[in-house]
């Protein structure tokens, strides 16, 4: 099966600047910017470019306002999330998600209470199965 050039992940700045969109439902290059985090400086041109090649990839879309563009999320959170575990486990853990799911229980420090959530979670699934 061959992947969409959509599929792909994004590069890091890309992925930052979705962070920045997704956060702020959508915004004008001058919002990006704004919501950068402090020392992370970025001239408006990179952004505007970094935005274009991302509505290029389908992930953003525009809405013309003025002479500026509104920059919209068109790839949700929640999606990119699943295809970058969905790349992670295929890619690092050989296809199999109980190696991705031991070693986040070996390396995160969950609470009581994330405990309890991940329980009922489990047991949710194993009903589904």
């Amino acid at each position: 099966m061959t992947k969409k050039k959509d599929e792909k992940l994004l590069t890091e700045a890309e992925t930052e600047l979705m962070a920045i969109l997704w956060k702020l439902g959508e915004g004008t290059v001058a919002d990006v910017i704004e919501n950068l985090p402090s020392g992370r400086d970025l001239a408006y041109t990179s952004v505007s470019t970094f935005l274009r090649i991302l509505e290029q990839k389908k992930v953003l879309k525009t809405r013309k306002e003025g002479r500026g563009h509104i920059y919209i999320p068109f790839l949700s959170k929640q999606d990119y999330e699943a295809r970058t575990l969905k790349h992670v486990v295929d890619k690092v853990f050989d296809g199999a998600p109980l190696s991705l799911a031991k070693q986040l229980l070996n390396v995160s420090n969950l609470s009581k209470d994330e405990i309890k959530e991940l329980k009922a979670l489990l047991k949710e699934a194993e009903e589904q199965a």
